[in-house]
């Protein structure tokens, strides 16, 4: 594997597919500025890539994506910054992969939560291992919504599913989201992943380019765009005017408490 911004995403190809697999697993794949960063410019690489025809985007360790890292918002907050411009990168990212006119598969493992589950949802086709568990997760940590989870949670799973999902802050069974034809056994995410998306990139793609703009003249039309900047604005308030920082500590170490160090 070729390495990506200090080691955070590793790149693989096989065959007419570019395997991105993120690499913090001590964090959970939380995603803090080098991996999203490191994941645009691989994305970007293999959107421009001839031979590359389908992508497939993959976790390292216990977990696939843990969300935004909690400790990086923290250490914003210390400097006196607010986390909108960083959580907008988030955004930026999952719309990119959204649009892209290179078929993107993500294969969910351990957990997938709040900003992993806005990527794995903005890709084309989502696999999941059994007892995977998934969730917004942002209740939980006294956060709101900032990165576009509300909006593609609630666009997935409908008007009634993804509230639920995002208020009753539990982590439940990716069985309980995906098709049987979606959900593989436990330890053959990698191998399933991999065959799903060489299966994108054997057919015709003629038509791909005119589908994604169709889709993006489509989304404008129901104002995604407007929906992220209400989101963005709403997480914006709640930080400002809650002393977030302050509970998010306290949220921190009571996780701290409960498992041994990493």
């Amino acid at each position: 594997m070729s390495v990506v911004s200090e080691a955070v995403v590793l790149v693989e190809q096989i065959g007419p597919v570019r395997v991105i697999v993120l690499n913090r697993p001590r964090q959970r794949n939380a995603l803090n500025p080098a991996l999203v960063d490191g994941l645009t410019v691989a994305l970007a690489a293999a959107e421009h890539d001839p031979a590359t025809k389908a992508v497939l985007i993959a976790g390292a360790g216990p977990s696939f994506c843990a969300g935004a890292d909690l400790r990086h918002l923290l250490t914003l907050a210390d400097a006196g910054e607010s986390p909108v411009p960083f959580l907008r990168t988030i955004s930026d990212l999952t719309r990119r992969i959204e649009l892209s006119a290179v078929p993107m598969v993500a294969v969910l493992h351990g957990h997938a939560v709040a900003g992993g589950l806005e990527i794995a949802w903005a890709c084309d086709a989502v696999l999941g291992e059994a007892g995977t568990l998934i969730g917004d997760g942002h209740i939980r940590s006294h956060l709101v919504p900032g990165a576009g989870s509300e909006v593609h949670i609630r666009h997935e799973l409908g008007d009634s599913l993804g509230p639920w999902l995002e208020l009753t802050d539990e982590l439940r069974p990716v069985e309980r989201f995906l098709g049987p034809e979606s959900v593989v056994r436990p330890g053959r995410g990698a191998t399933e992943g991999l065959r799903a998306a060489k299966a994108l990139a054997a057919k015709p793609n003629l038509g791909r380019s005119a589908l994604q703009k169709l889709l993006a003249d489509l989304d404008e039309y129901v104002s995604v765009e407007e929906e992220w900047t209400r989101e963005l604005a709403t997480f914006e308030r709640h930080w400002s005017a809650h002393d977030v920082p302050r509970k998010l500590r306290r949220f921190l170490a009571r996780g701290s408490a409960r498992c041994s160090p990493e």
